[in-house]
């Protein structure tokens, strides 16, 4: 029987694990580029369901568009509701719910709330340029966010009060 606990392992790239030119791409872009960012598929938040092609396989997404959508998604994420997510994750608008606030400050809370939630992952190295549009107690906002390889995007979002 094989032993299940080696103490050294040499990997090569047959061996069905990752090899060390992956390896070696996988170091660069952790060192040369401000983090790695990993891989993701693209996900359609307003349908519900991954992108796919039409041989009906899913669509794979760059390195900044997976970061994009990890951002959306944690914005759309309430904080403390599922335990898979750390308590770190997710943002806190139903706390704004009720609290009988003026727009000025709920639109402060939304700010601080979604920058709070953008800003634990280490690839977001900014969040700004917040906008707020009313419809009674809805509000819509976007704001830009920045990560560390200076690449920008508008994020939507919206809060019911």
């Amino acid at each position: 029987m094989a032993n299940l606990f080696p103490a050294e392992q040499e990997w090569d790239a047959g061996s069905g694990a990752a090899g060390s030119d992956e390896l070696n791409v996988l170091e660069e872009q952790s060192a040369g580029t401000g983090g790695m960012f990993g891989r993701s598929w693209l996900f359609d938040f307003e349908a519900g369901e991954f992108r796919m092609t039409p041989t009906r396989k899913i669509v794979s997404a760059n390195e900044t568009a997976a970061w994009m959508m990890w951002c959306e998604k944690a914005v759309r994420t309430a904080r403390y509701h599922h335990l898979i997510y750390s308590r770190d994750y997710g943002q806190e608008y139903e706390g704004l719910i009720g609290r009988g606030m003026s727009r000025g400050a709920l639109e402060s809370e939304i700010q601080r709330m979604t920058t709070e939630a953008l800003m634990i992952d280490p690839r977001t190295a900014r969040v700004d340029q917040f906008s707020f549009r009313w419809s009674g107690d809805a509000c819509s906002f976007s704001c830009r966010v920045m990560n560390v390889r200076d690449e920008t995007a508008v994020l939507e979002g919206s809060v019911t009060v």
